[in-house]
This record gives C-alpha cells, sequence and structure tokens, in this order.
C-alpha cells in the first residue's frame, strides 16, 4: 500500500525542513522537493496534499521562483506560507505589493476560527511574521479569515478548491498553536489518516532490507553517532550475521567514544553481528596535515573513509552492500532536496569519490530526521544514552578544529568537549539544550596559570536551546548553582558562543564569576 505523503515545496524558505518536520510530528509522511521539479515527478507521488514554503523573493516581480498553474487545477489540497502564500495569490488574480509597514516578529493575528484551518484555535492568535510585501487583495473566490492591524489578509481560504494560505509561518514555534494550524490542514484539509509511525516504519524497513540484501553481505560504516548506530542496529535486526560493522577510529573521535561503541557493538555486546575495528589515526592525521579550510577537510575524510572501507572489504571477502547512516537533514542540506543553497557538504552525501568498491550504497535512514533516528533506536533497543547521546559530524572533531588539525589541538578540545557535556549533564540540562560542544579556534589568548605567563589555545562553547534548532532567540535559562557550568547571569541565547582559554584548570577569580570551582568562563564576562 502506498503511504500517504504530504509535499513540501520549497521556494528558498528557510524553514523548508522545519515544514516536513512539523507534519511529520503529525504522524503524516513528508518530502521536501524544489519548486523547479518537475510536476509529473510530483503528481506520480500522489500526494494528499502540498504546502508552498516562505522564500526572499517578491512574487511580482518576472524573475521570482514561480510554479505551473497546473497545479492548482489537480484537486490536490494546497497550503501556501509567507511568500508561497503571496504566490498563490499573485497567480491567482490577487494584488501582492509592497507592504506599508513591514511586520517583523510576534504579532497578534485575527482569525476567523469557522475556518477549517484554524478550527479549535483562540480568535485571537500570536503568529510570527517576516515580510516585506504582503497581500492587498485576495484573489477572486478567497475568502479571508485572518487579519492584522497592518496586514489586512494574514490569511485566505477558498474551500471549494482546497487552496489556503497564510502570511505568518505556523511552522516556528513563535507562532502559538503552529503546529495545530498544521495538523487541521493535514487531518481537516488533506483528510490524512495519521500512518508515519516509527514502529512501522521500523518493522517494514527491517523488512524490505531483508528483500533487498538477500543473502548478500553487507559492510556498515559504524562511526559511534547515533545516525550509524542506529542504521547498524537495524541492519543486525534484518541479516545479522551477514553484517560486518567496521569502526574506524580516525583520531578524530570523542573522548571514550572508541571504548563505548567497542561494548555495544563489540565482542559480547548486545548485537550477533562481524564487528572490526580499525585504528586507522595516523592514516587521517597524514591527510589532514595542513589542511584548514572546512569543506576540504570534510571531502578528505569522507573519501578516506571509503577507502579504509574498501580495504577492510579486501580482507573480509566478497561484500556486496556499504550501509551508512545518511539521515533527511543530511540530503536537503547538501543542496540534493529542495531549492535552499547547498549548507555544507556531508562525507556520506556527495563528499564520496566517483569510484566505490561495492555493489551499492544502503542508506535505510535517508528519509529520517534527527528525533525520527532517535525514536527508531528506541523501538531497536539501543541503549538510551547512546540514543540521546549528542549529535557528531562524520568528519568528528576535524571540523570542530578551526585551522590546522593537530594532535595537541585535538587533545585539547577532545578534553574541553568532554568536560562541556559532564557539566551539562550535572546541571540537569541535557534535555534542555538540544546541541552543545566545544569548537578550538585558530586564535591564542594570554593568561596567568600560578605566577606564570601562558599563551594558549582559545575554546568556544556552543549550545543551542531545545526543541527546535532552526529558530534563534535570546531566552533565558535557570542559573546554575554549582560550579558554574554555562553562566551566571541566568541568560542564554539559543545560539550562543561562550569562551575559554587553556587547557580547562581554574585560572584564578573572574570578576563576575566568584564561584571558585569554575570550570568554563563566558564571554560576556570579559572586559
Amino acid at each position: 500500500m502506498q503511504q500517504e505523503t504530504v509535499i513540501v515545496l520549497d521556494f528558498g524558505g528557510q524553514y523548508n525542513q522545519l515544514i516536513a518536520r512539523r507534519v511529520r510530528e503529525c504522524n503524516v509522511y513528508c518530502e521536501i522537493y524544489s519548486y523547479r521539479t518537475d510536476l509529473a515527478k510530483i503528481k506520480a507521488k500522489n500526494p494528499k496534499g502540498i504546502i508552498f514554503t516562505g522564500g526572499p523573493n517578491s512574487a511580482y516581480l518576472p524573475d521570482s521562483p514561480t510554479i505551473d498553474p497546473e497545479i492548482y487545477n489537480w484537486g490536490v489540497p494546497i497550503l501556501g506560507i509567507c511568500y508561497g502564500s503571496q504566490l498563490m495569490m499573485h497567480m491567482l488574480g490577487g494584488k501582492v505589493c509592497k507592504a506599508p509597514e513591514r511586520e517583523y516578529g510576534k504579532t497578534l493575528v485575527d482569525l476567523d476560527t469557522a475556518s477549517p484551518l484554524f478550527d479549535t484555535l483562540p480568535a485571537q492568535n500570536v503568529c510570527w511574521m517576516s515580510h516585506n510585501d504582503y497581500i492587498e487583495q485576495a484573489a477572486p473566490g478567497f475568502e479571508i479569515v485572518a487579519h492584522t492591524p497592518n496586514c489586512p489578509v494574514a490569511a485566505v481560504q477558498d474551500k471549494a478548491r482546497g487552496l489556503y494560505a497564510v502570511q505568518f509561518h505556523p511552522e516556528v514555534l513563535h507562532t502559538e498553536n503552529g503546529t495545530k494550524i498544521l495538523h487541521n490542514f493535514v487531518y481537516n484539509v488533506c483528510r490524512c489518516a495519521g500512518d508515519w509511525k516509527m514502529d512501522s516504519f521500523v518493522e517494514n524497513s527491517v523488512k524490505a532490507l531483508r528483500e533487498k540484501i538477500g543473502d548478500g553481505k553487507v559492510l556498515c560504516a559504524l562511526s559511534g553517532g547515533v545516525d550509524s548506530s542506529v542504521c547498524a542496529a537495524m541492519l543486525a535486526k534484518a541479516i545479522g550475521k551477514q553484517l560486518t560493522c567496521v569502526f574506524v577510529d580516525h583520531g578524530l573521535l570523542r573522548k571514550n567514544e572508541r571504548e563505548q561503541v567497542c561494548e555495544v557493538f563489540g565482542e559480547g555486546g548486545q548485537f550477533d553481528i562481524n564487528f572490526v575495528c580499525v585504528d586507522a589515526r595516523d592514516r587521517f592525521y597524514k591527510k589532514l596535515a595542513g589542511q584548514d579550510a572546512p569543506e576540504r577537510k570534510r571531502k578528505i575524510i569522507g573519501e578516506e573513509f571509503i577507502r579504509v572501507f574498501e580495504d577492510e572489504a579486501k580482507k573480509i571477502g566478497a561484500v556486496d552492500f556499504l550501509a551508512q547512516g545518511t539521515i533527511y537533514p543530511d540530503v536537503v542540506e547538501s543542496g540534493l532536496g529542495g531549492e535552499s543553497a547547498t549548507i555544507k557538504s556531508h562525507h556520506n552525501v556527495g563528499g564520496l569519490p566517483d569510484y566505490v568498491d561495492f555493489k551499492e550504497i544502503v542508506e535505510p535512514l535517508r528519509d529520517l530526521f534527527k528525533d525520527e533516528v532517535r525514536q527508531a533506536g528506541l523501538e531497536l533497543g539501543l541503549p538510551y544514552e547512546m540514543v540521546w547521546r549528542q549529535p557528531f559530524p562524520g568528519p568528528g572533531l576535524a571540523v570542530r578544529c578551526i585551522g590546522a588539525v593537530t594532535k595537541e589541538r585535538l587533545a585539547i578540545l577532545r578534553e574541553a568537549d568532554a568536560i562541556f557535556r559532564e557539566e551539562i549533564v550535572k546541571a540537569g540540562l541535557e534535555r534542555d539544550v538540544n546541541q552543545y560542544f566545544a569548537v578550538i579556534t585558530d586564535m591564542r589568548s594570554v593568561g596567568v596559570m600560578g605566577d606564570s605567563r601562558t599563551y594558549d589555545y582559545t575554546v568556544a562553547l556552543r549550545a543551542v536551546l531545545r526543541p527546535v534548532a532552526m529558530r534563534s532567540e535570546r531566552n533565558r535559562m535557570q542559573p546554575v548553582t554549582s560550579r558554574a557550568k554555562l553562566t551566571n547571569t541566568g541568560l542564554l541565547p539559543r545560539s550562543s558562543t561562550y569562551f575559554f582559554t587553556g587547557r580547562m584548570r581554574n585560572r584564578g577569580r573572574v570578576p563576575t564569576m566568584p564561584r571558585k570551582n569554575s570550570r568554563i568562563m563566558p564571554s560576556t564576562s570579559w572586559k
């Protein structure tokens, strides 16, 4: 049976992934495609609904992104968001122009709660606005169902054709009841059944892997991160001893990571598989010597990973498939999904060398977001600590090492990162902070240790609050009362950088952080 799907058509908006995530949170499967995608391909997906994203352009300009108007005649419900709403109105006969007054930020919007889009919502709702243009006049056949003092057409609907448009962003957390609005669209308008569940996904994926692989042998690229660990666990459940997991210690791992991975997947662990641990530290260090450009480092590490796996495959014998823990954001951020520009290359997407000595690559998690990968990991029985460990890039600490990669700098970074993560856990913040890690910069700073002058590297600490890292604003955290884990001001932006210097020892008193045992000094305390 074909899985019901909602398609997000990306017009260059920064929230394309976030929209898809929100739809999936409603238990409806969702995929992202560029507005340039051949409509025949979209139609072949038999979508239950389509969502137009926002974008930076003006719909009324001749060179702005647009779409074949035939899409409005499919009978498939469409929701336009921000630019998507303006494009819909412009194409169907409404008037879009530069707004007399720009709206940006949280805005109180008056809603017509008789609309299926706003069912069970309050008559006034705080929404996130971000637009210079606005819909001055709705297209024929549409009724206005939301407005603000500065935006006379904040939402419209043509119920007969299933066409809806909102000027605000329901996908961001700043919009109260935003997920409920998307829920109403996929259920009240698109009539979805909500069959996207992680238990059924795992069951179906395991079955599909068995059928695809048959009696073939699989070599799994196990990095020890959440993605590759869940990938390995799924394959272990599907094919058992046909799977060989190769864990490469490239010298770019976090503290004690090698030992933790070997304990779970190695001999005596919970999986009946073949496990190989390869010490390739010197090999990677030589390749990375003198390299300081992050994109170049990513490409080098990706290619060397494959070379290592090829070498191991030759030792193991005939291997038919290479398995990788690629996830959906890897695909989108690499410029292979949606319209948004390439954000970064991923070592397992597009960074592979032209020649790969395997029959085929298997990527069972390619359609999942990170939170869905964690759910799958729990369904597969992985330890809670492994499933909820901090996200870690495939290229490892190399991309958190600004500038040259050396053993000395990696050792400092590894220890700093371990201390930072340890302090977050001790403060009870590990589930409140989405991602937190250390970065060693290419700057040095003068300090004092004892009575002597020091000149050490500067380390940056980054913390992004839950639940979404795609939208940043200042947010208040409870002050840490022991050992000054983060800051003694009680203020921490959603996306913030903190600095401290040296080898993580107590450097003496800091004027704004009087606690003696502080190991982390926020940049806001520097004079």
